[in-house]
């Protein structure tokens, strides 16, 4: 029974001086960053511009697709009716339509409403009047709920073979240079940030190794006292860990700053054209995420220097 409660203690005491050490490592290696703080902030300035760049490119392409699909012409899917349905038909029509799965919207413009409108944007209302009838089919303006190219021409196929329906019309040619806008920049956004990303490991790794270099000789004598690998390591993975911590910081400051400066000219522009759309900027989860990215390069940044210089100093 004692010897359990050795044990335990023994295994307890050990995990605090684990625990001391971890905590006395972090501690003097934040306190290491601060002694040169010209380079350090050169560094963080470095990491922060890295990790913000790629971070605001996404943040734009999001809300230009939340700007897009937020617009009342989104791939709509404009069904022209046969002339001899009656009003009761049409509606039922709608109705059906918009209980499709993949229908987002379905809304009917009558003849009527079509001759009116027609009226007060053509201009020629007088000519108008002269009409014995009104040549205006009803339509049903339906808005897909799935707005990718080959979604929207399955669901137009799929309401053209309606009998009511006489033709169906949309135009695909914007939809595919829309995509093809946002998928260019998602492409862009990987390519950037998996280059940015290798910029911010480089950073790191060669504040890391000038670090190395400056404490060799302590290091070597460290070893031949019979030190480990993980000790000598760790206070570098943990200069790695604070250098990407403060430049995410940092990163998150500069994003906010610069959708804070485009907010006010952004919304602008959306009240000229009478829509409520505002620039969206970081939010918790991206933050979290951003942060969490700068943490782990940082960690790995430095632990691929140590370790490459730990392997040079083997017999």
């Amino acid at each position: 029974m004692s010897g359990a409660q050795k044990s335990r203690r023994s295994t307890a005491t050990v995990f605090a001086h684990w625990r001391a050490h971890h905590v006395r490592e972090a501690r003097d290696s934040l306190k290491r960053l601060a002694t040169t703080p010209i380079s350090t902030l050169m560094t963080l300035m470095v990491v922060a511009l890295a990790l913000a760049l790629p971070a605001s490119l996404y943040l734009l392409l999001g809300n230009a697709e939340r700007l897009t699909s937020s617009w009342d012409g989104q791939a709509q899917i404009s069904l022209y009716l046969h002339g001899n349905l009656s009003a009761e038909r049409q509606t039922s029509l709608r109705t059906q339509v918009a209980g499709r799965s993949d229908v987002a919207e379905a809304r009917l413009i009558t003849p009527t409403q079509a001759l009116d409108e027609f009226r007060s944007l053509s201009g020629y209302g007088d000519a108008l009047n002269l009409l014995d009838e009104n040549p205006l089919p009803a339509v049903v303006v339906v808005r897909p709920a799935d707005i990718s190219p080959t979604a929207v021409k399955t669901l137009r196929d799929a309401l053209a073979a309606l009998p009511e329906v006489e033709g169906a019309d949309i135009d695909l040619a914007w939809l595919q240079r829309l995509n093809a806008i946002l998928e260019l920049g998602q492409h862009l956004l990987l390519a950037l940030a998996g280059a940015l990303a290798a910029t911010v490991l480089l950073v790191i790794s060669n504040t890391i190794r000038l670090s190395f270099e400056s404490r060799k000789e302590e290091i070597c004598v460290i070893k031949l006292l019979g030190a480990t690998d993980a000790f000598v390591r760790r206070p570098f993975l943990y200069a790695g860990l604070w250098t990407g911590l403060l430049g995410g910081v940092l990163a998150c400051i500069c994003v906010g700053l610069f959708f804070l400066w485009l907010g006010g000219p952004a919304h602008e522009l959306a009240q000229l054209y009478g829509s409520p759309f505002q620039l969206s900027g970081l939010d918790i989860a991206t933050t979290a995420l951003l942060l969490i990215a700068s943490i782990v390069l940082g960690v790995v940044g430095a632990g691929l220097a140590v370790g490459r210089h730990l392997r040079a100093m083997e017999p």
